[in-house]
């Protein structure tokens, strides 16, 4: 059977609004939030007034939060960009919540969504899109909340609970929407189209609006949903089928019901998002990559800021059983820097990535290698189930590997566990 999300998670309804030029989304969040901690606030990272987006033409800007508990509203810098409000919003509630007592939030919003890039948030003549559009909760159970900087730099930093989603995008007639949990179409008139989707168990959406043709097939118990151009949807779907079949061979069943990818320009790769895909370049080791982080920070989420190689290291592994491994695995091991460095102290975007995605995914092939695959397969399943829709840390891989202690050599070896 499989792991069910927790009870109390975050319960949250998203709407938005995309204006006729495809450059504005306003939009609206009600929270239900249930703490297993104390506290007396709630923290939302604002993910697109990030330097590198802003400068793109990207941003946020929060209205009006209301709730019956709402005392004040704050912002912090938190790495954003000067001319916007904040990194996160900070809303003080009126006492202590405590741990199984709820609390709901509303909150207006608007964003702007700049010139095309490889980014989150863009738009170009054919598309409008957004992910992490939203003043994203940033709490960890067990935990409390999460207030890491909002670097400059393409990996994501950051950390939110798996919550009980549903979506409502409002766009132009004549405009598809993909997105995060499905879409569907459920009122149209000669002007507007509303859409809407659902998630059990989502730790951020995306969204993309444009002049898709769709391609459809159900594979397994997981529906595929692609959106492209009419020569590419067929051909895409067909590369999505085949990357993610391969997948499960090895980490076992996909964990969503469904799985959408939009296909965007050339804009340098991919973004992943719990079933959702936003396809901006690359063809199988891209697509394959992007769909192993279903497992890795989709089903089992991290501090993608403070360990980054718990959902990019695993994702180029799995990606690596597909597509190949890497072509000099002793080079890329061989990388001086620690598999294990929060993202923030890597000197540049080539370390980062040579580290993190290189040495890190070499060092679980060599893993894989020395303990024995079969052992190491049924480990890595143990380790998904044991931590779906959890926040995984180094010490739940290194729990999950505790009876292979080759595996456990490699990866203290590579920086990536404690010595």
């Amino acid at each position: 059977m499989a792991v069910q999300p927790a009870a109390d998670r975050p319960v949250i309804d998203l709407r938005f609004e995309l204006d006729e030029d495809g450059r504005t989304v306003t939009g609206t969040e009600k929270v239900r939030f249930t703490p297993d901690l104390t506290t007396d606030e709630l923290v939302f990272r604002l993910t697109a007034n990030q330097p590198l987006s802003v400068a793109a033409g990207s941003g946020i800007e929060i209205g009006d939060v209301t709730g019956d508990d709402v005392a004040a509203v704050d912002f912090e810098p938190a790495g954003a960009a000067e001319a916007t409000q904040g990194g996160l919003l900070v809303v003080r509630l009126e006492g202590d919540l405590r741990p199984g007592q709820s609390t709901e939030v509303g909150i207006e919003f608007q964003l702007r969504l700049g010139l095309g890039t490889f980014d989150r948030f863009g738009h170009d003549a054919q598309t409008s899109w957004w992910g992490s559009g939203h003043p994203l909760l940033a709490w960890e159970p067990g935990h409390g909340w999460h207030r890491e900087p909002l670097l400059e730099t393409l990996g994501e930093t950051a950390t939110s609970p798996a919550a009980q989603t549903t979506l409502s995008v409002l766009v132009p007639a004549g405009r598809t929407v993909l997105m995060t949990g499905g879409a569907t179409a459920v009122e149209a008139d000669d002007r507007l189209t509303l859409w809407r989707s659902t998630t059990p168990a989502a730790r951020d959406v995306s969204v993309a609006v444009g002049d898709f043709t769709l391609a459809e097939e159900i594979v397994g118990q997981t529906r595929l949903i692609v959106g492209a151009s009419p020569q590419q949807a067929g051909p895409l779907l067909d590369q999505v089928r085949v990357a993610l079949v391969a997948l499960e061979e090895y980490l076992g069943p996909f964990p969503f019901d469904t799985l959408s990818v939009a296909r965007l320009d050339d804009y340098g790769g991919g973004i992943e998002y719990p079933a959702m895909i936003l396809l901006a370049g690359g063809g199988d080791v891209v697509i394959t990559h992007e769909i192993a982080h279903m497992w890795f920070y989709g089903m089992v989420g991290d501090n993608q800021a403070g360990d980054p190689w718990l959902d990019e290291a695993f994702a180029t592994y799995a990606e690596g059983l597909v597509t190949g491994p890497p072509e000099d695995p002793a080079q890329a091991l061989a990388e001086p820097l620690d598999v294990g460095l929060p993202i923030g102290e890597f000197p540049s975007t080539e370390a980062y990535l040579d580290t993190v995605y290189g040495k890190g995914s070499a060092m679980l092939d060599l893993a894989r290698s020395e303990s024995g695959p079969e052992l190491f397969d049924a480990a890595l399943r143990c380790y998904l189930n044991a931590n779906a829709w959890r926040i995984a840390k180094p010490t739940d891989v290194e729990a999950a590997l505790r009876e292979l202690p080759a595996a456990l050599a490699v990866l203290r070896e590579a920086g990536a566990l404690p010595g």
